[in-house]
């Protein structure tokens, strides 16, 4: 076990690496540090003078990834990519173009994040996964007809639908929780209720048809029939076997959930004006600051990351015949 989460450990290295270097170039393609000084600067007319001096205060004048003028080591690491990339590995992620500390940012947004984030996930979960047994139960009956087509009809709709019929309905018409906004402490359920809700219904389509299906395969196999021989019910059939068996696809497809916990829905956190890590992604491709961006994507590939190996670790928990040397 042990030796298997060190090569994990050893492969994420190089992914992290490539990934800030896949960033580096997309932000760069778009944005020159020219067009970042003209856009911080905020001056319709600005000096050249103006723009040298916004680079070199912030590091920009240097080449992208390789400084030919430099000689020795010099030729990597007096870049751009290597004095902002390199101390986020030691989790410094320095500061935003306009001077705030970004992880002072992302301590104080994360708890409205995890606070929208975790509620929707718990109970989008066990919302999806109860409908998918339940259309499992009753597989080839009308119930189940009618079960799918209505989860179809949810994929179909956009979530952008769910969020703005949900504010019209719930905050403008009924009037009973704030449109947008966010409060701290015990009064912030106001402000997160609906948007937890809208998560949770957005997503039954989807996630319920993806386990329907794997119940369906699943209790096809030789260890149901072996099971209902025995004198098992339906009910035992299902809850005892069949979901133990089939945690392993379910861990495999909530790993992709695992990220969002702390980065947040961009989404949601724009229209409803929540101040988490979504909508301080969304400010910073706005505005154009390179160092917010590359900071958010940088986290959110140690939290794949991280949330794959932890997966593969709850493999073994399901299904003690997995081993890893």
């Amino acid at each position: 076990m042990l030796a298997y989460l060190v090569r994990r450990l050893l492969y994420a290295l190089p992914i992290l690496i490539g990934v800030n270097l896949i960033t580096f170039a997309l932000f760069f393609v778009v944005n020159t540090p020219d067009d970042m000084a003209r856009m911080q600067l905020g001056v319709k007319r600005v000096t050249p003078e103006a723009i040298e001096r916004w680079k070199a205060e912030r590091g920009y004048d240097k080449p992208l990834f390789i400084n030919h003028a430099a000689s020795g080591g010099a030729v990597i690491t007096d870049t751009i990519f290597f004095t902002k990339s390199v101390r986020m590995f030691a989790g410094d992620f320095g500061r935003a173009e306009d001077g705030r500390d970004i992880a002072r940012e992302i301590t104080t947004r994360m708890g409205p994040s995890l606070a929208i984030a975790l509620p929707t996930f718990l109970l989008g979960l066990l919302v999806t996964v109860s409908f998918a047994l339940l259309l499992t139960f009753f597989r080839a009956s009308y119930l189940d007809f009618w079960g799918v087509v209505l989860c179809v009809a949810m994929m179909s709709i956009s979530g952008l639908f769910y969020i703005i019929g949900g504010q019209y309905l719930v905050s403008k018409i009924w009037k009973l929780v704030p449109i947008s906004g966010y409060g701290g402490g015990l009064g912030a359920w106001k402000f997160l209720i609906l948007p937890v809700v809208i998560g949770v219904v957005s997503g039954i389509g989807s996630s319920t048809r993806w386990y329907r299906t794997i119940f369906l395969e699943e209790i096809s196999k030789d260890y149901v029939r072996t099971a209902r021989a025995k004198g098992l019910s339906e009910v035992t059939v299902l809850f005892r076997h069949v979901l133990r068996n089939a945690m392993i696809p379910i861990l495999t497809g909530v790993v992709v959930v695992i990220p969002l916990l702390f980065m947040g829905s961009l989404l949601t956190e724009s229209f409803f004006g929540i101040p988490g890590l979504g909508s301080y992604t969304i400010d910073a491709i706005n505005a154009q600051d390179f160092a917010v961006v590359r900071a958010m994507v940088f986290i959110g590939s140690v939290l794949y990351i991280v949330g794959l190996i932890l997966t593969d670790l709850s493999y073994t928990f399901v299904d003690p015949r997995i081993r890893f040397n």
